[in-house]
């Protein structure tokens, strides 16, 4: 569940700055995806350096 809405939330972060910048459409996919993955990847790293250090 947090890994989802770590995408969404980068998703809508990378759409919402693209549209800022005044970017077409395939430029707000573009960046929302990135966002999207970029915070995705650092859950999952978070994620697994907490199991790792038996903090959970």
């Amino acid at each position: 569940m947090l890994v989802t809405a770590a995408f969404v939330f980068g998703f809508i972060i990378g759409w919402l700055r693209a549209k800022k910048m005044g970017g077409n459409r395939m430029d707000c996919i573009q960046y929302a995806l990135v966002h999207a993955l970029a915070l995705t990847m650092a859950v999952l790293i978070g994620w697994v350096v907490i199991g790792w250090l038996n903090w959970v």
